[in-house]
């Protein structure tokens, strides 16, 4: 099993830790306040797969990170994080967007680009691979849950890493052929831009889980 770090302790980074965590990997959630992240999530505490710990100490410590913080705030956070991501996969599940009037989704923060491509450009050591950014959080997880089977998109210049988060989606119940590699980093511009549909979506029908989908 590999030692996950998940930097973010929200709905995002807690939801993926407990199902990592039940699929066996140790699994250590990285956040500004660990002690606070321990006392609220309920459960975590006596799992002996899940840890808490600062950003930097999650980083430096496990196999492969994961990027759950606040997309409009992770390129400065991660870029300060270059020496203990060096050698590592990052997987990026974040948007970039600036928050319309009403709290949800607006305009993108890295328009003609993404954050995809911003960290992998400050992070030159480490692999960056983008992927399950374009759902409600709950899908990340559940993907059977919903009534057509939904796709999870890959980016990212290095094959081996994008074949090991591969296999990490199979731990959170993706089947392969619901998978998609799009292509190398420059492609995750176009499943970010993919959030742009997510306010009207949430607007309309609440945050009932859904997931913006392949269709053949």
């Amino acid at each position: 099993m590999t030692d996950i770090g998940i930097l973010g302790t929200g709905r995002v980074g807690t939801n993926l830790a407990g199902k990592l965590s039940a699929a066996g990997h140790p699994v250590t959630l990285g956040g500004r306040k660990p002690e606070e992240a321990a006392a609220r999530t309920t459960g975590f505490g006596s799992t002996p797969r899940i840890a808490f710990a600062d950003l930097r100490t999650t980083a430096r410590s496990t196999d492969i990170v994961i990027n759950a913080t606040p997309g409009d705030s992770s390129l400065e956070r991660l870029t300060d994080l270059r020496t203990e991501l060096a050698g590592k996969i990052l997987i990026d599940v974040s948007n970039a967007t600036r928050d319309a009037p009403d709290g949800l989704p607006g305009d993108l923060c890295h328009p003609g680009s993404s954050l995809a491509e911003k960290l992998q450009a400050a992070l030159p050591d480490t692999h960056v691979v983008k992927t399950l950014n374009t759902m409600l959080f709950t899908v990340m997880t559940t993907p059977e849950t919903l009534a057509v089977p939904p796709t999870a998109y890959l980016s990212g210049n290095d094959d081996d890493a994008k074949r090991t988060v591969t296999g990490l989606l199979g731990d959170l119940g993706w089947r392969p052929e619901q998978i998609e590699d799009l292509g190398d980093i420059t492609t995750a511009r176009a499943t970010e831009a993919m959030i742009l549909i997510v306010p009207h979506i949430l607007r309309r029908h609440g945050f009932a889980p859904f997931a913006v989908s392949l269709a053949r």
